[in-house]
């Protein structure tokens, strides 16, 4: 799969949420664009994602 413009090896299918938590994402401060498509945070149980998968990851960043 490419993960922020990185080919990476994913050995099977998995659950979006299973794949973050797993890469060391802290879900509640990222936004995830998969395939071209913004992927809400309330269905990223229920996304899969293969090794075809392209997926950004941005991070949020607060400051003032």
């Amino acid at each position: 799969m490419k993960l922020n413009g990185q080919y990476i090896k994913l050995e099977e299918t998995q659950h979006l949420d299973n794949f973050l938590k797993a890469s060391g994402y802290n879900i509640d401060t990222i936004a995830v664009e998969l395939n071209g498509e913004i992927i809400p945070k309330s269905v990223y149980c229920d996304t899969l994602v293969d090794d075809a998968a392209e997926m950004e990851v941005v991070r949020f960043v607060g400051g003032g």
